[in-house]
This record gives C-alpha cells, structure tokens and sequence, in this order.
C-alpha cells in the first residue's frame, strides 16, 4: 500500500425489504415507518423495499405511490389483478435484488423490530434464519389444527425437516433466492421449498402480534388452499394411503364374506343376511371412492398447473425499479 493511499470501504450490503398487500391502507405507513426506524439501527446495511401490492380497491396503491416518490429506494409492484397469498409474495421475493431477504407481512403481526435478532443469525453464518411462532393471538382451535396438519405433513415428508409454526417470516441470504429461482413453480408452497432448498438453518422464536388495522384476509377455503398445496406438492403419502387402505378394505371384506359364508352354512334356514349391511357396505365404500377420487384431483389439479407454465403474476407497473 502506498504511504497517503485511502483504504477503500468496504461496500455495504444491501436487505430487501419484502412485503405484499391487499386493501392495507392504514398499515402500510406504520409498515414503512417501523421498518425504516428498525433500519436506522443497522446504518452498516444499505436498504430498499419491495412490495407487490395485490389490486387494492381502497386507496393502498395511492398510499405506495406517494412513499415510493419521496423515497427512491421503496420499489413498487402494482399487479394487474388480485393474483392471491401465494403468488404475489413469491414473484414479490424473487424480485428483491438485496444481498439479504427480509420477508414480512405488510399488517404487523410479525414484528420488523426482530431484525436485529436476525441479523445477529446472520452474521453467525447461518443462510436463513426463519420466525416461528411461540405463541399467538389466534383461537386454540385454529393453533391445534395448524400444529396438527405440520406433524401429518412432516410425517409424510420423512427426508426432510419442515419448520413447525413458519409462515415465511424470516431472513434469507443471497443464495437462497438463487436458488428458489430453479425451481419454476407456477404455484409454489414456500414454507416446504424452505425445507427443501436446505441451507444452513436456524429459527427465532416470536409472539404473532394482532392486525393493527383492517381484518384479516385469510378464510377457511384459503387456509384449506395452503394446506392442500404443502400436501400435494411435497408429499406422495395421500396416493399412498389410498393404494393401502384399498388393500385393507379389500381384506377385511374378504374375511367378512367368508365369515358370512360359513354362518349361513351353519344355520341355513335361520340366518338371514338382511339388507342393512349391504347398505352400509355401500355407502361406507362410496364415501371412500369419493374420498381417494378427490385426492387424485387435487395431484392431478397441481399437474394441470405445472403443464400450464403461466407466470406467477402479469404486472401492470413497475415503481422504481430503473433506479
């Protein structure tokens, strides 16, 4: 080095900010604001935001506009439609163009002041660092079924380990995002490709705080969606247990008929079969043909997306991104 010669610093790293959005026109500023105080303690980390904002009917998308003028680094993805909870948010990360991922959602149930935390992670070495819930504001009932459909979908994927109570929530390096690029999923489960795409893992435990405004906008038919998708997507087991519960059925009628067979031998003048078990056979099997036929649906429904290969989401603009 020469005598007087400036060490040049080293290059800061960039996090995204990666969020998306339905009719949030009241949260989006605390959104913005919390975020921006958050990153105003880690001045060693440039920024920029992302959010895909989903086809608000409620004045958000006016909202972005305004934040996105004052601050060059608040990127906007205004979709052409309501493409839904799943797609939006994926093409919304597979967007950010940051050294670190920091993925959350837009209503503040899942605190932006954890970053910190994260980052702590981070620096330790790990690629993704993920939020799981240790406690929520939910009903019991829901938290029982949610705890209970992680146990049948981690049973049903033995090779890998799924994060129980992960909403996506969480910090992803760079290579993480390089990575979830191979994958083409025109209708992607997120938490299962986490578990999937591997890397060096770790969780941060969090309360999942109330909306701070607005109502939630996840029902039943699209928690059922989600559910369906993680199953479908990542786990054979269904198909499976349709193949050995014909084989169980079939077995079990076979004893049954000959058991019959040899009572009426017996007692041929005064054992009568009767019309209720036939009935009831009947039903009973129709319930499971209907059953098994609904889950071929559902693996033959995903297929049909994949072969589709249509894009995650159409955009109608861009904000800030030629910066």
């Amino acid at each position: 080095m020469v005598d007087g010669e400036k060490v040049p610093e080293r290059a800061k790293k960039t996090i995204s900010i990666v969020t998306s959005c339905w009719n949030e026109v009241e949260n989006i500023p605390l959104f913005y604001e919390r975020v921006c105080a958050e990153l105003a303690r880690h001045p060693q980390y440039d920024y920029e935001f992302v959010v895909a904002d989903n086809a608000s009917t409620d004045g958000t998308r006016e909202v972005l506009r305004r934040i996105a003028a004052a601050d060059p680094k608040f990127k906007v993805i205004l979709n052409a439609r309501n493409f839904g909870h799943i797609r939006s948010p994926y093409n919304a990360l597979l967007s950010a163009g940051g050294d670190l991922v920091f993925y959350l959602c837009s209503d503040l149930q899942e605190p932006p002041e954890l970053l910190g935390q994260f980052l702590d992670k981070y620096e330790l070495g790990y690629d993704v660092v993920a939020g799981v819930r240790s406690g929520t504001h939910a009903g019991v009932l829901m938290e029982f079924l949610r705890g209970l459909y992680y146990k049948l979908l981690q049973k049903s994927t033995p090779g890998q380990k799924l994060l129980e109570k992960f909403t996506g929530f969480g910090l992803y390096d760079r290579k993480f995002i390089d990575a979830l690029r191979k994958f083409h999923e025109p209708y992607p489960y997120f938490r299962g490709l986490v578990s999937e795409i591997g890397l060096k893992q770790c969780e941060v435990p969090f309360v999942q705080d109330k909306r701070q405004h607005g109502v939630t906008k996840n029902n039943y038919f699209t928690l059922y969606d989600m559910a369906m998708t993680g199953l479908v997507n990542h786990s054979k087991l269904p198909l499976r247990l349709a193949v050995l519960t014909g084989f169980l059925i079939g077995g079990a009628s076979l004893v049954v008929a000959i058991v019959y067979f040899v009572l009426k031998l017996l007692w041929w003048d005064t054992f009568n079969l009767g019309l209720a078990p036939l009935v009831i056979g009947m039903f009973f099997l129709s319930g499971v043909q209907l059953l098994f036929i609904g889950i071929i649906g559902e693996y033959l429904g995903a297929v049909w997306v994949q072969v589709k290969n249509r894009p995650l989401v159409i955009e109608e603009e861009r904000i800030n991104f030629d910066r």
